[in-house]
């Protein structure tokens, strides 16, 4: 199979870093997110606020073609490595503060990141990992704390 990786790229700053998919350890998740992205999305990355060093991003409704609730556990942790990239499903009523649902993407670009919330550590797939370009990514990422949200833009590597 040829390889299929993904891009992260800060559209403003024109920054952009290379996913390398997990297929071997987390298939469903790989194959549903690939199968999302058939067309690049745009979406505004945030920062965490209980996780660490960790930007999220939604995946919009046009690229919503899977069930996210057919997906199984694959390659989870709570305690990710630098440049670990994950899938995270929040369904309508999930948390007692955030009523709403949300389909997170999640990059890890700093040490010390979990997967911790508002009620404490949540378990998430992890699908792949920056492998390429990611100190200036990493880069990208801090200013969102001191800057606000940034236009990222995700898709398949032609």
């Amino acid at each position: 199979m040829t390889e299929r990786n993904l891009y992260l790229k800060f559209v403003e700053a024109d920054v952009q870093g290379i996913i390398s998919l997990y297929w071997d350890n987390a298939p469903e998740t790989c194959k549903a997110i690939w199968g999302a992205l058939e067309k690049p999305i745009r979406w505004p990355a945030t920062h965490a606020m209980f996780s660490g060093p960790e930007i999220m991003m939604g995946l919009p409704e046009e690229a919503r073609n899977f069930d996210p609730t057919a997906l199984p556990p694959e390659n989870q942790t709570v305690l990710p490595e630098v440049g670990e990239v994950l899938w995270f499903y929040q369904p309508k009523n999930f948390f007692k503060i955030d009523p709403s649902e949300f389909w997170e993407i999640g990059l890890f670009y700093g040490v010390g990141g979990r997967t911790f919330g508002p009620t404490g550590w949540i378990p998430c797939t992890y699908f792949g990992r920056m492998t390429h370009n990611l100190d200036a990514v990493a880069e990208q990422c801090r200013l969102i704390r001191t800057e606000g949200a940034k236009v990222v833009e995700i898709g398949r590597v032609a």
